[in-house]
Protein backbone atom coordinates (compact mmCIF):
# COMPACT_ATOMS: atom_id res chain seq x y z
CA UNK A 1 0.00 0.00 0.00
CA UNK A 2 1.24 3.38 -0.85
CA UNK A 3 -0.65 6.39 1.02
CA UNK A 4 0.68 9.03 3.27
CA UNK A 5 -1.27 11.44 5.24
CA UNK A 6 0.28 14.96 5.76
CA UNK A 7 -1.40 18.36 7.88
CA UNK A 8 0.76 21.10 7.51
CA UNK A 9 0.91 24.68 6.25
CA UNK A 10 1.87 25.56 2.51
CA UNK A 11 5.21 27.12 1.48
CA UNK A 12 5.44 28.27 -2.41
CA UNK A 13 2.85 27.48 -4.91
CA UNK A 14 2.52 27.87 -8.50
CA UNK A 15 -0.26 26.64 -10.68
CA UNK A 16 -0.30 26.09 -14.29
CA UNK A 17 -2.19 25.16 -17.06
CA UNK A 18 -2.11 21.75 -18.32
CA UNK A 19 -4.89 21.51 -21.45
CA UNK A 20 -8.56 22.12 -19.92
CA UNK A 21 -6.57 21.19 -16.05
CA UNK A 22 -4.96 23.15 -13.66
CA UNK A 23 -1.95 21.36 -11.78
CA UNK A 24 -0.69 23.08 -8.62
CA UNK A 25 2.40 22.38 -7.12
CA UNK A 26 3.63 23.94 -3.76
CA UNK A 27 5.56 22.84 -0.62
CA UNK A 28 3.47 21.92 2.58
CA UNK A 29 5.71 22.19 6.36
CA UNK A 30 4.50 19.75 8.81
CA UNK A 31 6.17 19.45 12.01
CA UNK A 32 6.78 16.76 14.77
CA UNK A 33 7.38 18.00 18.04
CA UNK A 34 9.08 15.86 20.86
CA UNK A 35 11.36 16.99 24.10
CA UNK A 36 14.89 16.78 23.90
CA UNK A 37 17.69 15.82 26.10
CA UNK A 38 17.62 18.62 28.31
CA UNK A 39 13.64 18.38 28.72
CA UNK A 40 12.68 21.62 26.07
CA UNK A 41 10.58 21.12 23.67
CA UNK A 42 12.12 20.77 20.08
CA UNK A 43 10.60 21.39 17.23
CA UNK A 44 11.38 19.42 14.09
CA UNK A 45 10.23 20.99 10.14
CA UNK A 46 9.80 18.99 7.33
CA UNK A 47 9.17 20.27 3.99
CA UNK A 48 6.99 18.01 1.69
CA UNK A 49 6.43 18.69 -2.07
CA UNK A 50 3.11 18.26 -3.29
CA UNK A 51 1.54 18.05 -6.55
CA UNK A 52 -2.28 18.15 -7.19
CA UNK A 53 -4.58 18.78 -10.23
CA UNK A 54 -7.73 19.65 -10.13
CA UNK A 55 -10.71 17.52 -9.93
CA UNK A 56 -12.90 14.96 -7.93
CA UNK A 57 -11.51 15.44 -4.59
CA UNK A 58 -10.05 18.59 -4.84
CA UNK A 59 -11.27 21.99 -3.64
CA UNK A 60 -10.49 25.45 -5.54
CA UNK A 61 -6.77 25.17 -6.33
CA UNK A 62 -6.65 29.50 -6.66
CA UNK A 63 -7.63 29.94 -3.11
CA UNK A 64 -4.37 27.66 -1.61
CA UNK A 65 -2.01 30.38 -0.60
CA UNK A 66 0.97 30.52 1.68
CA UNK A 67 0.46 29.59 4.61
CA UNK A 68 -2.57 28.41 4.23
CA UNK A 69 -3.37 25.22 6.70
CA UNK A 70 -3.96 22.16 4.49
CA UNK A 71 -4.57 18.12 5.22
CA UNK A 72 -3.22 16.52 2.22
CA UNK A 73 -3.76 12.51 1.26
CA UNK A 74 -2.24 10.91 -1.32
CA UNK A 75 0.58 8.43 -2.58
CA UNK A 76 4.49 9.06 -2.59
CA UNK A 77 6.07 9.63 -6.02
CA UNK A 78 10.05 9.36 -6.22
CA UNK A 79 11.69 9.95 -9.94
CA UNK A 80 15.66 9.58 -10.41
CA UNK A 81 17.62 12.26 -12.60
CA UNK A 82 21.30 13.22 -13.56
CA UNK A 83 22.02 16.37 -12.03
CA UNK A 84 24.17 19.16 -13.23
CA UNK A 85 27.22 17.78 -12.39
CA UNK A 86 26.58 14.32 -13.67
CA UNK A 87 25.37 12.39 -10.10
CA UNK A 88 22.45 10.72 -9.97
CA UNK A 89 19.58 12.00 -7.35
CA UNK A 90 16.32 10.80 -6.25
CA UNK A 91 12.95 13.23 -5.90
CA UNK A 92 10.41 12.52 -3.90
CA UNK A 93 7.08 13.99 -4.41
CA UNK A 94 2.90 13.47 -2.86
CA UNK A 95 0.49 13.11 -5.61
CA UNK A 96 -2.50 13.97 -4.01
CA UNK A 97 -5.84 12.62 -4.41
CA UNK A 98 -7.64 14.88 -1.50
CA UNK A 99 -7.08 18.00 -0.31
CA UNK A 100 -9.19 19.80 2.45
CA UNK A 101 -8.27 23.24 3.99
CA UNK A 102 -7.62 23.22 7.98
CA UNK A 103 -9.83 20.01 8.81
CA UNK A 104 -9.53 19.13 12.66
CA UNK A 105 -9.92 16.06 11.52
CA UNK A 106 -8.90 14.49 8.47
CA UNK A 107 -11.09 13.41 5.68
CA UNK A 108 -11.65 10.29 4.32
CA UNK A 109 -8.53 9.49 2.10
CA UNK A 110 -9.63 6.73 -0.66
CA UNK A 111 -6.39 5.29 -2.06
Amino acid sequence: MNRIELKGNVGNIRITDVGDSKVARFSLATNFIYKGRDGDAVVETTWHNIVAWDGRGMPDLTKIGKGTPLYVCGRLRSSKYTAADGSERTSYEVVANKISFGSPEPVQCGI
